[in-house]
């Protein structure tokens, strides 16, 4: 193969997640000290990663923020300057020469959907693609560098689930003692996982949050031994080994009661847990026929999500529209995890 026939362009998508339950409990130093379950499954939204060789400048566009950074070298992509996580990503996985780097994101910035560890995972594939490194395609390897590009180079605070979920695809139990990762498939019966996706209505607030902030404050208090935070931490965990013995059993009603025991655990955690505008579309899903449901992601904004009675699915958009103007956004789920090309 000649220079001239190389690739010069790489790509890369990776899914975003449902946390069913046990979200939190994948962040240190819990997650050190007393290790962490969580229970979540890939969807269909993704993240994508597109790198286009050629140019003298190093072009990053971040479609999903609406921001565009240049600059003539890698000098320029400062720890503290714009786009924190496509430059960490770069830091760690620098390329020659000029290029255009776009990401675009099939969801809203902030919807606690797993978006920045999607994106993680999708950067890391598509850059180490384009370096051939040895890593590339072993996910579990990829998961832990997204991690380490988004938690320690960017230095933006979380636990390490949505970067497996992007990377495997599908359903898993995730149990978390730092530095392990225990990675546990989980089988959903076909009829159930079909009535899942069917009844499960997925609402953006129109609201996003900084989650950062707010893990700041629930792992402060932690550390000082805060013992409302400290059982809130314990009932989550316990809420996902609950959870992924339900999923198995396709118990849908008691799925549906584990997500509404997780949000109260959640609430715990933090007054901003539940902002009005979660609250409003709570009392609507419920108004119009949910089971249970919870914050998707860490809270304090973004989407909720509604496991839905069989014939109310279709009348909850209805009623979701109408609680604030929130976003009913598609589910579909996904066996596919990171993928490059």
């Amino acid at each position: 193969m000649t220079r001239r026939d190389l690739p010069t362009e790489f790509h890369a998508s990776a899914p975003m997640r449902l946390d069913f339950a046990g979200g939190w409990t994948d962040v240190p130093p819990f997650s050190a000290r007393e290790g962490g379950v969580v229970v979540n499954g890939a969807i269909g939204l993704r993240a994508h990663v597109q790198l286009a060789l050629g140019g003298k400048l190093l072009r990053l566009v971040s479609e999903e923020l609406g921001d565009t950074l240049e600059c003539a070298n890698a000098g320029g992509l400062a720890p503290d300057g714009k786009l924190p996580l496509l430059t960490a990503a770069l830091r760690m996985f620098p390329v020659l020469g000029g290029f255009t780097l776009t990401t675009r994101c099939d969801a809203p910035p902030g919807s606690g959907l797993g978006s920045s560890g999607a994106l993680g995972v999708a950067l890391v594939g598509a850059l180490t693609r384009a370096r051939q490194d040895a890593a590339t395609g072993r996910a579990h390897e990829v998961a832990d560098q997204a991690w380490q590009v988004e938690t320690i180079e960017a230095r933006l605070p979380g636990g390490k689930q949505d970067q497996y979920a992007a990377a495997l695809g599908g359903f898993h139990r995730l149990s978390f003692r730092d530095p392990d990762v225990g990675i546990e498939p989980i089988t959903l019966e076909p009829a159930f996982a079909a009535a899942l996706e069917r009844q499960t209505l997925i609402c953006y607030t129109n609201k996003s949050r900084v989650s950062g902030n707010t893990i700041s404050r629930v792992m402060d208090a932690y550390e000082r031994g805060d013992a409302k935070v400290t059982g809130a931490l314990r009932g989550l965990r316990d809420t996902g080994t609950a959870m992924a013995e339900a999923l198995r059993a396709a118990d849908l009603a008691r799925v549906a009661a584990l997500l509404t025991e997780n949000w109260t655990h959640q609430q715990a955690l933090d007054p901003g847990m539940s902002t009005p505008e979660m609250a409003q579309l709570e009392a609507a899903a419920a108004k119009a026929g949910a089971l249970g449901g919870k914050a998707a992601g860490a809270g304090a904004g973004g989407c909720m999500f509604f496991v839905m009675r069989a014939d109310a699915r279709a009348a909850a958009a209805t009623v979701a529209g109408a609680a604030g103007g929130a976003k009913v956004l598609p589910l579909a789920w996904s066996a596919e995890g990171v993928r490059t090309w």
